[in-house]
């Protein structure tokens, strides 16, 4: 289907690319070959870091003409093989492109290039007294890749996600056209919106090599609430409540015991308190310490009433960053745990979550895994890790293949679907496929076609 790469295209790339930035075969590092998880691996024929639009403009132009497929890699923290080069080709990496040309406060905006690191961008903005309010768990992450994941994170409860801040791309077409969609208008109704499906895309439509975000002003005040309960069913029942409220949280957490002190042994730091089963770690901001007060004294009150052993106000720097930094180190630290792991990132209604939860632990007790989990109670997101622990190979894929399929099929019943956050990638076409059903899925070919009639864009990916 595509052609194999060859000495030829090796001699055009010098071409377009100098030398200290281009690389191929064994001289490519095997970090390339896979993302954060690593369970789908395939090193590209060539690696190139790309530095502005014009460059993957020509790379692209050149990779059409020859059927080469592409794949674009930010800074490699995907967990479903979405920037695995699996056809083989050219691999673009955008990691050097991360530049912040314009801060534009009277538009409360900010342009960047994809490499951005997310942390990057927030603490750029912060200086500036402006925000920006997705906030996944991996800190490390580029905004492309961010962009390109429709990324969620912890605040997601009160700020939605990142497409509600997406207001302009340039984007790098497979042929090599370059267009420039949405601007910084506030709202737009003319014709289709082709931002908005480059986003959460994960680069099999088009290239981001640069974006236009919305921002918003800096909160003034910022408390965090940490309340521990004696099972995960309780922690999880109280939610509902919570979010009925209105007294409008930031984020919404709920994190067992086991992984709590997964994240103690990683860190090689104490967190606040690890006596009790579960815990709901909650923020709250605004713009003044009454109302904050106000709201997190009123979720606490509730939550006593629904069962939580206590309430701790996490009210000073100190605390707060020890708490959200183990929050943070979640992923790293179950990873550490064990050998191999997978991860099932599943969405459901908020209502069912308490269910979905215990629905994982009965699959652990009948396939005899370990199956730590996390999660955004405030938005029905949840991260969930199944552990190989030393199980030799063939057992471990037939048990994985189990618990995932029990798994998403437990989601569609519910109501969910496969992926809150992470992408499908290529790890989770299959149920993607079953979940959505053909008509769907033959919608979603259809568009891939129009946009990338060679399909050679990110392929094998998604759909």
């Amino acid at each position: 289907m595509y052609k194999t790469f060859g000495a030829e295209d090796r001699a055009y790339l010098t071409t377009l690319i100098p030398a200290d930035r281009l690389f191929f075969g064994e001289e490519i590092s095997e970090d390339y070959s896979h993302d954060e998880l690593g369970s789908i691996s395939r090193l590209p024929d060539a690696l190139i870091f790309v530095l502005s639009t014009e460059e993957i403009a020509a790379v692209m132009r050149y990779a059409y003409k020859e059927n080469l497929p592409v794949v674009v890699r930010g800074s490699g923290t995907g967990l479903v093989g979405a920037g695995v080069a699996v056809e083989g080709g050219i691999m673009l990496c955008t990691a050097r492109m991360d530049h912040i040309p314009e801060l534009d406060t009277e538009n409360l905006t900010v342009t960047v290039q994809p490499g951005v690191l997310l942390m990057e961008l927030a603490a750029y903005v912060e200086e500036n007294g402006l925000f920006y309010p997705p906030d996944p768990g991996e800190k490390s992450a580029t905004i492309g890749g961010n962009i390109s994941t429709n990324a969620g994170g912890m605040r997601a409860v009160k700020y939605g996600v990142t497409r509600d801040y997406v207001r302009a791309l340039t984007v790098v077409m497979p042929n090599g056209e370059v267009l420039h969609l949405g601007g910084k208008t506030v709202k737009n109704s003319s014709g289709y919106s082709l931002k908005d499906l480059l986003i959460g895309a994960e680069g099999t439509l088009g290239i981001i090599t640069e974006a236009t975000l919305r921002l918003l002003p800096l909160p003034s005040e910022s408390m965090s609430l940490l309340v521990p309960f004696d099972s995960m069913d309780a922690a999880l029942k109280t939610v509902p409540a919570i979010i009925i409220s209105q007294t409008e949280p930031t984020a919404i957490e709920y994190m067992s015991r086991e992984t709590i002190l997964f994240a103690e042994d990683f860190l090689g730091k104490r967190f606040p308190d690890t006596a009790h089963a579960a815990y709901l770690l909650l923020s709250f901001d605004g713009e003044n310490r009454q109302t904050v007060e106000a709201a997190y004294g009123k979720v606490a009150e509730l939550c006593l009433e629904n069962g939580a052993c206590d309430a701790y106000f996490v009210d000073t720097e100190e605390r707060k960053k020890a708490v959200w930094t183990a929050r943070g180190a979640f992923l790293e630290a179950i990873k550490a745990s064990t050998d191999e792991m997978d991860e099932c990132d599943v969405v459901v209604p908020r209502s069912g979550i308490a269910a979905y939860i215990q629905y994982t632990h009965t699959i652990a007790e009948d396939l005899g895994l370990r199956i730590p989990s996390f999660g955004h109670a405030g938005d029905g997101n949840l991260h969930i890790y199944i552990c190989r622990d030393g199980k030799e190979q063939g057992e471990w894929d037939r048990l994985l293949g189990e618990a995932f399929s029990r798994m998403y099929a437990k989601a569609r019943e519910m109501g969910g679907q496969v992926s809150g956050e992470h992408g499908i990638g290529f790890a989770k076409k299959r149920y993607l496929a079953e979940s959505l059903g053909e008509e769907q899925l033959r919608i979603m070919r259809g568009i891939k076609a129009v946009f990338d009639e060679k399909n050679i864009l990110n392929p094998a990916k998604v759909i």
